[in-house]
């Protein structure tokens, strides 16, 4: 959910005409962060999306007004509730009106009817504030699932988690068009019973994309039902040709179409069935694998020295056993256990399977550090790295993400190339595997120890590693064929013929 959300980012600003347009000013938006409670920002996003859907620019922008002014209200008579159904509509119009009386401003207004009677109506501020409270009200009302923002703590569906992303909701609200945004509803409940969130998520970008293509191609379309062969092959011209900071839309297409199929089944729409032909997809280009060069981890790892002692350690074991950062982070602490007296680590891979393999003495010490000083500080917990506002949850992402990047900042961490670091942690698990194939280990062992089910990965870690020796000998095998050509130089004619 975003907190601040920008007129000009809003869809009626693209509707409206160039004058409303240029009436906008770039700083223009509803800030959420004005609003003292995490329920109060849910239910305006909620309203302010559906208003955004319905209203025209003009409207949305006086409302920006009305909207300041209750925050204000909130703020001066310190009311911090969860929700606008917590008071009856009365006890909050109380409120208002004696704001509004103590500021010296009017309760009612004058105006005229649509028959060009003139008649009294309340002030801006109560009008704009009933349509709220009344809006929130029928959400509160709706089903879980009927609603355009999904509490995910309210399906009544063990979906599939993500225990280092915090996936709170699921957003329905930018899809533009009503009949197929109800339609994506289904088949996302439909989807949640056997696919993860994130597979979730990366359906509703693809979605989201094709509603504002329709809406700006062809406004009259509402149901994905109206959704032909023509059409789709004209938005996959416009994704090849004319979006942009997106190599291939390969994935995005992919989930477009597992989710259009299921709207198909669903909804009886036997066309979208066989909408997509397999040529439609493009195919899979495999991405350059990067790695860090030793300098680049030398580097690196002094700014990383600089973070607290957990988050070093988490750094450092994610380093030394190669695995994603998913599942360095859900380690958890029955972990480590002796196989004839050798020290052995349990992963619990987030994608795949679970699997075991050896480790240093020194991995196991660091390891156990890491678990007693969880243990110290938080108590029992499941986890070696514990989220601290929930320490039954394993560290989220981003937590670590925000603490690794704002070291590389403040110490201008850069790569080779002179550019500042990302927060690269699977390129770690690229310099192990680098690591593992220049060790002469067979496939078989390297796969292993990566956790791979299959060998068909390993061949690019021997790419890369043939590769890297390639870059970094360079300069010596140039030299050493320059010392050649010098003691060859008798040769003559002899040399060139060669």
């Amino acid at each position: 959910m975003e907190h601040k959300i920008y007129l000009h980012n809003m869809s009626c600003y693209e509707r409206a005409e160039h004058e409303q347009k240029s009436k906008v000013k770039d700083d223009d938006c509803f800030d959420l962060n004005l609003l003292p409670t995490v329920g109060l920002k849910e239910e305006f996003y909620a309203f302010l999306m559906d208003r955004d859907r319905q209203m025209a620019l003009a409207t949305i922008a006086r409302e920006k007004n009305l909207y300041k002014r209750f925050c204000r209200i909130l703020n001066e008579k310190h009311i911090c509730v969860e929700s606008l159904q917590v008071w009856d509509i009365e006890k909050w119009l109380l409120k208002i009106r004696a704001w509004l009386m103590e500021h010296g401003e009017k309760l009612t207004l004058e105006g005229v009817s649509v028959y060009g009677k003139e008649k009294i109506v309340p002030s801006a501020l109560i009008t704009y504030f009933r349509k709220i409270y009344y809006f929130t009200q029928q959400e509160q009302e709706q089903d879980e699932i009927e609603k355009d923002v999904w509490d995910l703590n309210k399906i009544d569906i063990n979906y599939k988690k993500n225990p280092i992303k915090n996936f709170q909701t699921i957003n329905f609200t930018e899809i533009i068009q009503p009949d197929l945004r109800e339609e994506t509803k289904k088949a996302v409940y439909w989807h949640l019973q056997y696919e993860a969130i994130a597979t979730i998520i990366k359906e509703l970008t693809a979605v989201k994309r094709l509603s504002n293509y329709l809406a700006e191609k062809y406004r009259d379309i509402v149901s994905s039902e109206e959704i032909n062969r023509e059409i789709l092959e004209e938005y996959l011209i416009y994704l090849r040709t004319e979006t942009t900071g997106v190599k291939s839309y390969k994935a995005d297409l992919t989930r477009l179409r597992a989710l259009v199929e299921t709207i198909g089944k669903l909804y009886g729409y036997e066309h979208l069935e066989k909408l997509f032909l397999s040529s439609d997809i493009p195919r899979l280009v495999q991405p350059e694998m990067k790695s860090y060069s030793d300098s680049e981890l030398i580097r690196l790892n002094a700014g990383i020295a600089k973070l607290d002692e957990q988050a070093d350690r988490i750094m450092v074991i994610h380093q030394m056993l190669g695995t994603r950062i998913s599942d360095t982070l859900t380690l958890q602490t029955d972990c480590l256990y002796r196989h004839e007296g050798h020290p052995m680590i349990k992963i619990q891979q987030m994608k795949t399977n679970t699997y075991v393999k050896p480790i240093s003495a020194e991995l196991e010490l660091l390891i156990q550090k890491a678990i007693e000083y969880t243990q110290k500080k938080y108590g029992k917990t499941v986890y070696i790295f514990v989220d601290d506002k929930n320490p039954m949850k394993p560290m989220q992402y981003n937590a670590l993400q925000n603490r690794v990047m704002d070291i590389i900042f403040k110490m201008d961490l850069r790569d080779d190339k002179g550019e500042l670091f990302g927060f690269g942690t699977h390129m770690f698990r690229h310099v192990y595997g680098i690591r593992l194939t220049e060790m002469h280990l067979d496939d078989w062992t390297i796969a292993k120890l990566l956790g791979h089910k299959t060998v068909r990965n390993v061949k690019y870690y021997r790419k890369m590693s043939l590769q890297i020796i390639a870059d970094e000998t360079r300069e010596v095998r140039e030299e050493m064929s320059r010392m050649i050509r010098a003691n060859l130089a008798g040769w003559g004619e002899e040399y060139e013929q060669i």
